[in-house]
């Protein structure tokens, strides 16, 4: 596990921006799973108003680790997030594109989006592999659309399943446990002092950490990163 540490969220966002264009600039073709949330977007912002020209977005493939179940013109939606801050204002074929399909039924969905993972996707041993999976985690140890009340779902034989949200009810696409540890490297993005008390138990082993989906995460290449500020990595 690499664990690098920045004093705010926007120097987090620039950090992780440089990693994510050396990690580019060494590939012929790049598929990435983005993660929703207020992290995600302030890295999209740097990433189009510094890194918009110095990648060649033309050989990158954009994903979406999971999808809140609106419309993509609803605020809520996670492709809407990041066409408002990165997609719409980088030069990207659309076709590199590939979101989830938020207004549909959710159980077609997940399959849909499935086949369209096995087909898009490079393989390793066989199982779907993203180059990058970029995830958050939330206060309750969250990540992807995997909460702790419906853990079982990391374990799925699918690479795609319907979760609930915990209080909403909120139905969302996300991808799996199998889908996240096959893929060639993870990044975590958390920042804020809301995410301290989870970030230290998952680290350090203490605590309820065995009921977080975030612990789970465990890239079978071994490679992990955790993009933190000092307010998330203030009780380690």
């Amino acid at each position: 596990m690499d664990i690098r540490i920045y004093d705010s969220k926007s120097l987090v966002a620039r950090h992780f921006s440089d990693y994510l264009e050396q990690f580019i600039s060494d590939k012929d073709e790049v598929h990435i799973a983005l993660s929703g949330g207020s992290t995600p977007q302030i890295v999209f912002e740097e990433l189009a108003s510094h890194k918009k020209d110095a990648i060649d977005w033309s050989k990158v493939h954009f994903y979406w680790g999971d999808e809140r179940c609106v419309p993509p013109t609803d605020d809520q939606s996670n492709y809407k997030m990041t066409y408002t801050y990165l997609l719409s204002q980088i030069t990207i074929p659309m076709d590199n594109v590939h979101r989830i399909k938020g207004e549909d039924l959710p159980t077609k969905e997940a399959v849909r989006y499935e086949e369209l993972l096995r087909k898009k996707l490079p393989k390793s041993d066989g199982i779907p592999s993203f180059d990058l999976v970029i995830l958050g985690m939330g206060e309750d140890g969250h990540t992807a659309s995997i909460f702790p009340h419906e853990i079982g779902l990391w374990e799925s034989d699918k690479l795609c399943e319907v979760a609930t949200h915990p209080e909403s009810g909120q139905k969302r696409i996300t991808i799996t446990g199998k889908a996240i540890n096959h893929s060639k490297e993870v990044a975590f993005l958390v920042t804020g002092i809301g995410k301290k008390e989870k970030v230290a138990e998952i680290m350090t082993h203490r605590g309820d950490y065995e009921e977080y989906p975030a612990t789970l995460v465990a890239p079978e290449s071994g490679n992990l990163i955790w993009f933190l500020d000092k307010e998330a990595a203030s009780d380690l």
